[in-house]
């Protein structure tokens, strides 16, 4: 029996802290149409993503990508950074 393949998700966004220990917060903003309006609507989140040598600043955009659990807040991690 094959085994279920899934693609992992992917996200970009903007480094807004770089304070802890190799973890950086990602901002990831993204337009959803308001059911009752139908505008569009700009709805923000943040993840903490694994940075493992720390060498992402503020400001920077990156790409972020789904993993295992690497602690309780911390499912992403941090690919590569988008010129």
């Amino acid at each position: 029996m094959e085994k279920d393949i899934k693609k992992k998700v992917t996200r970009k966004g903007v480094v807004v802290s770089d304070a802890m220990d190799k973890t950086a917060v990602v901002l990831v903003d993204r337009f959803v149409k308001s059911p009752k309006y139908g505008k569009f609507v700009k709805a923000s989140k943040k993840y903490k993503a694994h940075d493992e040598e720390n060498k992402y600043k503020v400001g920077d955009k990156v790409v972020i990508e789904e993993t295992k659990p690497i602690s309780k807040d911390k499912t992403f991690k941090i690919i590569e950074a988008i010129k």
